[in-house]
């Protein structure tokens, strides 16, 4: 398990932190970024998954109709928007500058999971619910799907580990900063669900929106939505990293589909790492 490159990269991050070189402000700085980031990364994966469950009948937005269209349509475009300017070239230039002084660029990671995490905290925290509920699953059905959207938030875990946790969650940035080294990316992913397909994120993503034991018109247009960025916005994902492999993230798209496993393996899968 230790030879794992995933759970390596973690263990000698993770050790570096644990000694970090002197520098009090610097120190104080990595530490109290970290704990804002992993605070509001879990207020807000914590606000979605509780807001979903209940189909985005229960929120605090309180918005007076027909104004809270709006206000929700600016909350569910706010999150694909940013999220999506922020991965391209001049967004991780802007990440750079938001802190400022010397040390911007290394807490690029760790400054995108803070926006992304408000972001997502906004948007189903601050929600105006319509107040329509079309079905509410009980006894059996209701544990049928509880199942159901639990596995899909599983899903959605190991997918985010195979693709490296220490960015996902914004660590690599504060902790780097922390033990005063350079930040070390995770390799492009091929390994564990990116065996099966190339986008395993976004898709356990949308799994999570439509295995809810609610429905409301309020989680049907969220789902839409958030299914369409989900089916769409890797696709620009992919172009960044054809520039940054070549040929062999060709041959990796070549050999695993984009959103569906195949029903028959596939010989010769990409070694990843």
């Amino acid at each position: 398990m230790l030879t794992d490159p995933r759970i390596a990269r973690l263990i000698t991050l993770i050790s570096a932190a644990l000694r970090p070189a002197p520098g009090a402000g610097r120190i104080a700085l990595a530490l109290s970024l970290g704990a804002l980031c992993h605070t509001v990364f879990a207020a807000g994966v914590l606000a979605m998954i509780v807001a979903m469950f209940f189909g985005l009948s229960e929120s605090l937005g309180a918005v007076p109709w027909p104004w809270a269209v709006l206000a929700n349509a600016a909350l569910l475009v706010q999150f694909p928007l940013v999220h999506s300017i922020l991965l391209t070239g001049s967004g991780g230039r802007l990440l750079a500058r938001l802190i400022p002084g010397p040390y911007g660029a290394t807490l690029v990671t760790t400054t995108y999971a803070i926006i992304a995490s408000a972001q997502l905290l906004a948007l189903f925290a601050l929600w105006t619910p319509s107040g329509i509920v079309w079905w509410r699953a009980d006894g059996a059905a209701f544990w049928v799907m509880t199942a159901a959207y639990t596995g899909s938030w599983l899903i959605l875990l190991k997918a985010s580990f195979d693709a490296g946790a220490e960015v996902q969650s914004g660590a690599l940035g504060w902790m780097s900063l922390l033990a005063r080294i350079r930040p070390v990316f995770p390799d492009m992913p091929t390994s564990g669900l990116f065996r099966l397909i190339r986008q395993p994120i976004y898709v356990a993503f949308a799994l999570t929106l439509w295995t809810v034991p609610v429905w409301t018109p309020d989680q049907l247009v969220m789902a839409i939505c958030f299914t369409a960025y989900c089916l769409l916005a890797p696709r620009f994902k992919e172009r960044r990293f054809a520039a940054r492999y070549g040929a062999r993230f060709d041959r990796y798209r070549a050999e695993v589909p984009y959103a569906l496993p195949r029903l028959t393996p596939t010989k010769d899968r990409p070694n990843a790492q």
